[in-house]
């Protein structure tokens, strides 16, 4: 079965830097789209960063010029580069593979930005 692992999670400062990791299995990993999403409490879930099976990627607003979405197919990885993290970027971060009939999921990441 598809299973989708991340790491990478912690407490940073202000100003500073994460590099989060999702591990794909089960699943032909570099034929479909990859994201991630954050989930703060009391908030909806908000997808930050997509790369297609082209490279090609994708941002909002709010991340975008700050956060880095990568795909290594060789090794099933995504990586999410995330700079000069506020603390509004405090959340579950979760990492999601689109496919024709199904979307996945894996369980998450905490990052917590504080001083």
């Amino acid at each position: 079965q598809v299973q989708l692992v991340e790491s990478g999670g912690g407490v940073v400062q202000p100003g500073g830097s994460l590099r989060l990791s999702c591990a794909a299995s089960g699943i032909r990993f570099r034929l479909y789209p990859l994201e991630w999403y954050r989930q703060a409490p009391g908030k909806e879930r908000e997808r930050v960063a997509t790369i297609f099976d082209t490279g090609l990627t994708n941002y909002p607003p709010s991340v975008k010029g700050r956060f880095t979405i990568s795909r290594d197919n060789a090794n099933n990885t995504v990586y999410l580069q995330m700079n000069s993290l506020n603390p509004e970027d405090t959340a579950m971060y979760y990492c999601s593979l689109t496919t024709a009939d199904l979307k996945y999921w894996g369980q998450g990441t905490q990052v917590t930005v504080s001083s």
